[in-house]
C-alpha cells in the first residue's frame, strides 16, 4: 500500500471477490449495496452478525442486495499478536477459496477474548478445514500472511470514509444504524 499526492493505491495482493477498488469483498448481486465494516476482533461486531447475518445472507439470496463487507484491523492492540490484522488476511485467503462467508462466521462464533492472543496461524488454518477449505494453498496463505497489507489498506480507506467504530454500516452510501429491521427499512426505501 502506497500514497501518492495522500491517496492511497491498492496492495498488490488483493483477493479475490474484493471490489474493484479492492477495499471490501463482494457478496451478491442486488441492485442495492450495503456495506458492513466490520472487525473479526470486535465483540460487538460478533454480535451484528450473529443477530444481521441470517438477515443480510437472506436479502443476498432474494437478490434484493450486494454487501461488501470491509474486514479492518482497528483492534490489533487489543490481542498480543495482531489478531485483527491477522483474521482479516485469513479472510482474504478464504475469499480466495470462494468461502469468505463460511469463514467469516467462523472467525466470530470462534472469536478469542480482547486483551489476549487471538487465535494463532495453526487456528486459522483449523477453521478454515472445519468450514470446508481443504486446499493446501489456503495454508500456504494464512502462514504468509499474504492480506497482512490488504487488512490495512481496507481500515485506512475506511478511516477515509469517516467510519470510527465497528461495526459500521452504511445502505447505499447513507450510515444506518447496525440493525436488522433498520438495514431491511433501509433497502426497502432505496427500492421504493
Amino acid at each position: 500500500m502506497t500514497t501518492q499526492a495522500g491517496r492511497l493505491t491498492a496492495p498488490i495482493h488483493v483477493p479475490a471477490g474484493a471490489t474493484e477498488g479492492g477495499d471490501g469483498i463482494v457478496v451478491g448481486d442486488g441492485p442495492v449495496i450495503v456495506d458492513a465494516y466490520i472487525d473479526f476482533q470486535c465483540p460487538f461486531c460478533k454480535q451484528f452478525e450473529l443477530t444481521s447475518g441470517p438477515t443480510l445472507d437472506q436479502l443476498v439470496e432474494n437478490r434484493r442486495i450486494t454487501v461488501v463487507y470491509h474486514p479492518m484491523a482497528f483492534l490489533d492492540a487489543a490481542s498480543t499478536n495482531q489478531y485483527s490484522s491477522r483474521a482479516a488476511s485469513a479472510s482474504g485467503c478464504a475469499s480466495d477459496q470462494g468461502m469468505f462467508m463460511e469463514y467469516a462466521y467462523g472467525l466470530f462464533v470462534n472469536q478469542p477474548p480482547e486483551g489476549g492472543p487471538g487465535l494463532s496461524d495453526d487456528e486459522l488454518i483449523e477453521l478454515g478445514t472445519t468450514v470446508g477449505i481443504t486446499d493446501p494453498v489456503f495454508e500456504a496463505c494464512v502462514r504468509r500472511h499474504t492480506y497482512i497489507e490488504w487488512a490495512a489498506y481496507v481500515t485506512a480507506r475506511a478511516v477515509q470514509r469517516g467510519v470510527n467504530a465497528t461495526p459500521t454500516v452504511f445502505v447505499q452510501g447513507v450510515p444506518v444504524p447496525a440493525n436488522p429491521q433498520v438495514i431491511v427499512a433501509a433497502v426497502t426505501a432505496a427500492t421504493s
